[in-house]
């Protein structure tokens, strides 16, 4: 018989044994190896059937179990030791306070920096960093690098919010028509807060997410952060999370709260999560979506004071209501607000809103992106308003899904009287935007029709114009689709801050939106980068976390070699009891089973590669010469052994065929003992395939990888990497930490002779290289250098990988210079600032460079200079009625290559010589060094410039000389 409801009935813990219910409802103890231990304890056959979830397994704890543990003195000892450090932990001062109590200003970080391995405590250490070490000194990239093109024409760029016959509307933020700054509209420097400016009123939090003291305009610390993310992927437990974007989230805010950091996470809570994969006896995907009951994950509802479950309530076309109740997760310290439209009041359509991830057509994904980022801010209004939590400064989208959160916060500032222009203005200051993609087709992108239709009078954010919401999308640039609305473009122009997630991924995210400030190089595109990391608690075995990073620079090397093999061992046995539980799904009977006993080996090098399935990651790269790769898992003396898994998406056929062709391959008798597919690839297989892996793989097309973090968690363990010089290991790869592929990069390479190219350079270095070294065995037996790269890998790459120094470099590099900008932009101050662009916006048609004169000292006939001599420049410039504090003129010089494009660019400020001449141009002066011998070039360019822009090309407004004045000025000598 089938139930016709379910519903949860929880137990009743004897009063002894109450602290459990925290402690298996604070997520800390997925990360926290005593107190999972802990609640392993209470009922160790029930852990193993629940999945190690301790919310389920306290439910089906049988009543004598609970009775016998509240009368054993020493379980409740350990449970009352195991209470008081989760009371330490969420109470007590973590480097963000020990911060904010010093007042200390954290300087901008150069991109990609990392700390020396001397600042790094243990991996099980609460906090990874030391507190105390520096931030670092350098600039972050993009703010003065050349802007090459001598011969290029006056551009003017237009950033307007209301797009003026298809021009652009780049992240600059729209502007109002004509004006000029009211009486009153002081602009304080974008450096320092403006006196008085404190942290939001309420700073007491719940006892499970306490606010940082002393984290006020004082400290330049943020007093909160919201983080909004489509996925979560904090723990099995709560499987709200597809691949990567969800366990860098989760890693984010499980190293945010080792660090005190007072995040505050947001996202939707998925009916059936994402799917559990198994295959069929072809070895074809199929999908499973269970269905999940919010009662029996660690959740609670977020409540009124009376009680009643708090609502956030949509509007979608036709007034029709989308309601969402609020669950709360916890996450250490950080609080993370998960919304879930399955309520009872609503329509079908609007029940399965929230039905699963990833999942439905465009209106669908464009309702779950509405109640994320709309209804994500009304929730996250609530919270503070019932928890007293401080109000958030900063706004942090984790990819282009939320990017409606900037939408909800402009309606709130215009229902508080400000226009739309001056609340853009403010909300962009403190908004930061972190994309993930590398191309543009990994972009959510809808219908321009469909995303009018969902905003206006009877549907969302009345009082608002349509045009103003759909400019802020719109793809209004060189090579865009006017038609579509594009959710990464609008999270750029919604967010005064943006980064990529390495080195790599920050260069081509700079090229792919630089149509977003057209004039300018994509060197000088305003898009960061910062790389990311993984939270060594989650991700590194036991045996490891216990030695700690210090400790492995003196272990012996046969006690490092005997650890390696005890986790490969481990893999081992882990694969075959899953690889069983495969092939009983599949259809295969026990009786022919039995040769999954001998499948892998604890002594042979054992290589991993898991991740989800799109066509770029070439699952089936490995397959490219099977009989090659058959020769090495077979070698008689140097054998290799892989553990695949990976997940393709439900929509992805093309994926789908890749998992077929690589399980058949499997399947074949005469490798099936040396290379495997698992099925249902998640967190809990990860965290045992991480660390028994020897080598993991990784072959993306370069460089479509953004960054990758599956290899950092290999490395955590001594995992050494072999990889594709992409996302993280192109910055980080050393020959000490693993092997490079080579790539055929060139576009006179066809796709098929790439392919045929890199695999063969995957099977020569595995056959000249890995698999040697491995195998290669001095006088007691060990492999020296192996060892010796395993030793470095943990002991200097280990540290660089750390989610905590990510953390630490956004609150560094982003949160902090946010939460300044949020500060200054007061109602007044924005209100001056959108009249300024306006007032510039009018003006700039008007602005040219229109002479240049350059006298060199020594004079040099012949259009030659030496190196040493002096340029002495004039620049005549008329600048539209602009005043000159408005603009900046600068002289931008460096070597040139051979298109004529200044590289390695220096910049040298002009200064204003004499007033307007009888044609209104102003004359500025400057001289130029030349200091570097070899071709070289100049040129002039006229840049707006005001306190409170976060960047030079923020405004995206150049001009730069014609080719008529270029060609005048003698530009380049060679």
């Amino acid at each position: 018989m089938k139930a016709i409801r379910r519903f949860s009935v929880r137990p009743v813990l004897p009063d002894p044994l109450r602290p459990l219910h925290r402690l298996a409802r604070n997520l800390r103890w997925s990360w926290h190896p005593e107190t999972r231990e802990l609640l392993e304890s209470v009922d160790p056959g029930g852990w193993r059937e629940s999945g190690g979830d301790p919310v389920r397994m306290l439910g089906t704890v049988p009543a004598s179990r609970l009775a016998d543990l509240a009368e054993d003195r020493s379980f409740l000892r350990r449970l009352t030791a195991a209470a008081d450090d989760l009371d330490d932990y969420l109470t007590g001062p973590r480097w963000y306070q020990g911060r904010a109590a010093t007042g200390d200003d954290p300087g901008p970080r150069a991109e990609g920096a990392v700390p020396s391995a001397e600042s790094v405590v243990p991996y099980g250490g609460s906090a990874v960093f030391d507190a105390s070490a520096p931030p670092g000194g350098t600039v972050l990239p993009g703010g003065t690098v050349p802007s090459g093109g001598s011969a290029a024409s006056s551009v003017s760029a237009l950033p307007g919010g209301s797009v003026p016959s298809g021009g652009p509307v780049p992240p600059g933020g729209p502007v109002s028509s004509g004006g000029s700054a009211p009486p009153g509209a002081s602009v304080p420097p974008a450096a320092s807060a403006p006196p008085g400016a404190s942290a939001p009123p309420g700073a007491s939090a719940p006892s499970d997410a306490s606010a940082p003291p002393g984290t006020s305009a004082h400290s330049g610390l943020p007093a909160a952060i919201a983080y909004f993310s489509p996925e979560f992927g904090i723990t099995a437990a709560l499987p709200q999370y597809s691949g990567g974007l969800g366990i860098l989230a989760g890693d984010h805010l499980k190293a945010a709260s080792d660090l005190g950091v007072p995040l505050l996470g947001v996202g939707l809570l998925y009916r059936h999560g994402y799917f559990r994969q198994s295959l069929s006896r072809e070895g074809w995907q199929q999908e499973h979506y269970p269905l999940l009951d919010p009662n029996e994950l660690p959740l609670t509802h977020l409540c009124e004071a009376d009680g009643r479950p708090v609502r956030v309530t949509l509007t979608l076309p036709g007034g029709r209501p989308l309601s969402a109740r609020v669950w709360q997760a916890q996450v250490g310290r950080v609080p993370l607000l998960l919304l879930d439209s399955d309520l009872e009041e609503n329509g079908p359509g609007e029940r399965d809103v929230t039905d699963r991830l990833y999942g439905g057509g465009s209106e669908h994904r464009l309702r779950q992106e509405m109640l994320l980022g709309i209804g994500g801010v009304r929730a996250v209004r609530a919270y503070c308003r019932l928890t007293g939590h401080p109000e958030p400064e900063v706004f942090h989208t984790n990819e282009g899904h939320a990017g409606f959160q900037g939408l909800e916060r402009i309606r709130e500032l215009v229902a508080d009287g400000a226009d739309f222009d001056a609340a853009h203005e403010a909300v962009r200051a403190g908004t930061v935007f972190t994309t993930h993609t590398p191309v543009p087709a990994g972009i959510d992108r809808f219908d321009r029709e469909l995303v009018a239709r969902h905003f206006g009078d009877d549907a969302e954010l009345p009082g608002i114009e349509a045009e103003r919401i759909l400019a802020l999308g719109m793809e209004t640039y060189p090579g865009g689709e006017p038609g579509l609305f594009n959710m990464a473009v609008m999270g750029l122009r919604l967010a005064q801050r943006a980064n990529g997630v390495s080195t790599l991924h920050g260069r081509v995210s700079r090229e792919m939106f630089a149509g977003l400030w057209p004039g300018f190089d994509p060197e000088e595109v305003p898009i960061t980068s910062v790389t990311n990391g993984v939270h060594a608690p989650t991700w590194t075995a036991p045996e490891v976390a216990r030695l700690g990073a210090r400790q492995f620079g003196h272990l012996p090397d046969g006690e490092l070699w005997e650890l390696r093999r005890t986790l490969r061992k481990r893999l081992v046995a882990e694969v075959r009891r899953r690889l069983y539980d495969s092939w009983r799904q599949r259809g295969a009977g026990t009786a022919e089973l039995g040769w999954i006993d001998g499948v892998l080996d604890p002594d042979v090098l054992t290589i991993g590669f898991a991740r989800r399935v799109p066509s770029y990651k070439r699952l089936t790269l490995m397959l490219r010469d099977r009989d090659r790769l058959t020769r090495l898992l077979l070698h008689p003396e140097r054998p290799v052994q892989i553990v695949v898994a990976g997940k393709a998406h439900p929509a992805d056929e093309g994926g789908k065929r890749l998992v077929q062709e690589l399980v058949r391959f499997a399947d074949d008798p005469r490798v099936r003992h040396r290379l495997v597919f698992l099925p249902d690839y998640g967190m809990g297989m990860a965290q045992r395939l991480y660390p028994g892996c020897d080598v993991w793989l990784n072959n993306p097309l370069r460089p479509l990888e953004a960054c990758g973090t599956s290899g950092m968690k290999a490395a955590l363990n001594g995992g050494l990497n072999l990889s594709v010089l992409d996302g993280w290991w192109d910055e980080w790869y050393d020959p000490d930490f693993g092997w490079a592929i080579p790539t055929a990069d060139g576009e006179a390479v066809d796709e098929t002779r790439r392919d045929d190219l890199e695999a063969a350079a995957l099977y020569d270095l595995l056959e000249r290289r890995v698999a040697p070294c491995f195998y290669d065995r001095g006088p007691e037996g060990l492999p020296g250098r192996w060892i010796g790269m395993v030793r470095r890998t943990l002991t200097t790459l280990g540290p660089r990988v750390l989610a905590d120094r990510m953390v630490r470099e956004y609150v560094d590099r982003l949160y902090v210079p946010a939460a300044r900008s949020h500060r200054a932009l007061d109602p007044s101050a924005a209100a001056g600032l959108a009249t300024w662009k306006a007032r510039l916006r009018a003006a700039w048609p008007g602005v040219a460079v229109d002479h240049v004169e350059a006298q060199p000292t020594p004079p040099s006939p012949g259009g030659a200079a030496e190196l040493g001599s002096v340029l002495s420049l004039r620049v005549w410039v008329r600048l539209g009625g602009l005043d000159p504090a408005d603009v900046a003129v600068q002289v931008v010089a460096g070597r040139v290559d051979d298109a004529d494009r200044i590289t390695d660019a220096t910049h040298v400020p002009l200064a204003p010589a004499s007033g307007p001449d009888a044609e209104g141009r102003l004359r500025y002066e400057g001289t130029l060094a030349l200091d570097r011998t070899g071709p070289f070039g100049y040129t002039v360019r006229v840049l707006p410039v005001h306190r409170l822009l976060a960047h030079p090309a923020e405004a995206g407004l150049i001009a730069v000389p014609s080719r008529t004045t270029s060609e005048a000025a003698g530009v380049l000598m060679r």
